[in-house]
């Protein structure tokens, strides 16, 4: 049997300027709690698993929508698992971004891990206002502790002001174009993550492409961007890198 599940978030700004959840509603495996916050940063979500998922044949969807001069975190409070499911129907876990005008989001989940025998197929869709800031991290463990992965299929776009901004496929796993452990793919490392951080001050002043260690990278898209692309052995390699850039470019510790 499989499961159905749509998750949606909303913010919006009070009378007092305070970033308000209008929205907040989530079923099945997406069940949604908001979480503490520093003052002055805006509401926080954290996004809990409720039931194992997403399986074989599993359709999620997770909505998030900031309005004008809101300010959102959205992270989540475990790893997510793909596991395998009966049959060969792949999963599906959909997120959808939009930021308005003046508005900040940072979705910062914890990693997805892709447990062998399992099929995900993920993507992830951001529209922008053109003075909308962001900060989106994914993060991918190929296959849990001593066992090979299973199939990952997944897709990001980025629209800022309507234009594309970034538009990327990365797919792992049997079946996959090239095969995972080539070196034109990910040359071994078990452990990959995307950092995208979109911002107007960018427009003047972005980051030039740098190596970032031995095995990662930041780029700058056609765009007020960067991107950061890290491999790495294991989650802790990765991660370390991807939490410095946050820290240096947020000025606020990664979650």
């Amino acid at each position: 049997m499989s499961v159905r599940s749509t998750a949606r978030i909303t913010t919006a700004l009070d009378g007092r300027g305070v970033t308000s959840l209008p929205v907040l509603a989530g079923d099945g495996p997406l069940a949604l709690r908001r979480t503490r916050t520093t003052p002055g940063s805006g509401a926080r979500v954290t996004v809990v698993g409720a039931m194992s998922a997403p399986l074989g044949r599993d359709r999620l969807t997770l909505v998030t929508r900031v309005g004008e001069g809101a300010r959102l975190t959205v992270d989540s409070a475990a790893a997510t698992v793909a596991l395998p499911g009966k049959g060969c129907e792949p999963a599906t876990y959909d997120t959808e971004l939009s930021v308005a005008e003046r508005a900040e989001l940072r979705r910062l989940p914890e990693r997805l891990v892709s447990a062998h025998g399992s099929v995900l197929h993920m993507t992830t869709r951001v529209r922008l206002a053109p003075t909308a800031r962001l900060a989106l991290c994914e993060e991918q463990i190929l296959g849990r502790h001593a066992e090979t992965t299973g199939t990952l299929v997944s897709r990001l776009t980025v629209h800022r002001a309507g234009r594309p901004l970034v538009d990327q496929q990365l797919a792992y796993g049997p079946g996959a174009p090239g095969g995972r452990d080539g070196a034109a793919v990910l040359g071994g490392h078990r452990a990959v993550g995307q950092l995208i951080v979109v911002d107007p001050v960018f427009e003047g002043r972005c980051p030039e492409a740098r190596m970032l260690g031995d095995t990662a990278v930041l780029t700058p898209p056609a765009g007020p961007a960067l991107l950061v692309t890290a491999l790495a052995a294991d989650a802790r390699r990765r991660r370390g890198v991807l939490d410095e850039v946050l820290n240096e470019l947020l000025d606020a510790p990664a979650e």
